[in-house]
């Protein structure tokens, strides 16, 4: 099951989608273009980078 980013707002061609309910990885794609390739990141790295947006640390 893949859904929007709550970031990309009412904008529905402009934004990322991840999966859920796959153990261990965050796969994310772009909306755009649903049949396209997935990016694959480990569950932890992905919720790092995630912190790391909402702290100011990741610009």
């Amino acid at each position: 099951m893949w859904r929007k980013s709550s970031y990309s707002g009412s904008a529905p061609d402009n934004c990322v989608e991840i999966a859920t309910g796959i153990p261990h990885l965050a796969p994310v794609r772009d909306s755009k273009d649903p049949a396209g390739p997935a990016l694959l990141f480990p569950a932890p790295a992905f919720a790092a980078f995630l912190a790391g947006l909402k702290t100011g640390d990741l610009k």
